[in-house]
């Protein structure tokens, strides 16, 4: 259970990206006062976690009514991991993991960002989303290891609130080259649990025989 709650947190960190959400949430609720600031956080937060709840319960059952086999899925979302990590690596914007400059320039002419592009892309965004579905599949049923998977992804989200009340604090703290080596180190970590979904995938699939 360690084990899969370590990769479960790792993997949505990397994916989610709570420092790279609260560097965006500063920029863009610098006008806003500390009251505001607060709701559209937690706005944010519980819809961004809602959104990934679903995936991550309806996920498996999604999977099978599609007709997609758990290897499938397994080396699909290796490859859309590791192209997250790669651009994460190289501190690259990744329309995976974060706004596109497009969706931030509409985001900045918005009253209200909570819903986007903070919950979807910014907590919810595909990475997250292919990774909730991808942990609760892998799990094949045991309500034990998806309890452990929500929990790790929740906590993830609960990190990325608090991260946002402290924007200010982080975003001088860390800088932009803090957040960048904090993604480049969880990207490369990223990386590495991809290319074992992919292998895994690869094997489970026996198409080398």
């Amino acid at each position: 259970m360690l084990e899969t709650a370590l990769v479960a947190f790792a993997t949505f960190f990397a994916t989610l990206g709570p420092q790279d959400v609260a560097v965006v949430f500063a920029t863009l609720t610098a006008q806003n006062s500390t009251a505001e600031k607060r709701r559209i956080a937690l706005r944010a937060s519980l819809i961004g976690g809602a959104l990934l709840l679903v995936f991550a319960l309806a996920g498996e059952p999604l999977l099978a009514y599609l007709g997609i086999s758990l290897a499938a899925m397994r080396a699909a979302g290796g490859i859309l991991l590791l192209l997250i990590a790669i651009d994460m690596v190289f501190a690259r914007d990744s329309g995976g993991t974060s706004a596109t400059p497009e969706e931030q320039a509409e985001a900045e002419a918005r009253d209200d960002i909570s819903v986007f592009p903070l919950a979807t892309p910014l907590i919810a965004g595909p990475g997250a989303i292919g990774a909730a579905i991808l942990l609760t599949a892998e799990a094949q049923g045991n309500w034990t290891e998806i309890a452990v998977v929500i929990a790790a992804m929740l906590l993830v989200v609960i990190l990325a609130f608090v991260l946002m009340l402290m924007a200010g604090q982080v975003q001088k703290y860390l800088g932009v080259t803090g957040v960048h080596v904090l993604s480049r180190v969880f990207g490369i970590l990223l990386a590495a649990l991809a290319v074992q979904f992919l292998f895994d995938g690869i094997k489970e699939s026996q198409l080398f025989g």
